[in-house]
């Protein structure tokens, strides 16, 4: 028995061969911005480890994964949940208090944690 009230919306989108590929670059940029953005956060991890840098310098690493992870946190909500697509007002009004709130838990993890780490080594 064929169900009348299901639409398939696959089967409705009728895309030229020039729209397919813009779609197909989109998504081949999305792919490699995302590799790049990841390879950089492991190859920092492998060129600088913890117990060869000083504390300035691993602090540094530790903001950039932040801003790295945001970043990529960021693109693949603007791109995957088509965010992207909407008025500028409308990503900053969503994309900025979780921004915020992310940059705020991640000061409490590090300057919290750093605290806890120093009365422990009392």
């Amino acid at each position: 028995m064929e169900r009348d009230d299901v639409i398939e919306y696959s089967l409705e989108a009728h895309h030229s061969e020039e729209h397919g590929k813009k779609i197909r670059k989109k998504i081949y940029f999305v792919t490699v911005l995302l590799s790049l953005i990841t390879a950089v956060e492991v190859g920092v991890g492998i060129v600088f480890p913890k117990h060869y840098v000083a504390e300035f310098t691993w602090e540094t690493i530790k903001w950039g994964y932040i801003v790295l992870t945001l970043i990529k946190a960021g693109y693949i909500v603007l791109v995957f949940m088509h965010l992207g697509d909407e008025k500028l007002e409308l990503r900053r009004l969503i994309l900025f208090p979780y921004m915020i709130f992310a940059l705020y838990l991640t000061y409490i993890l590090l300057f919290e944690g750093l605290q806890v780490h120093h009365i422990w080594m009392k």
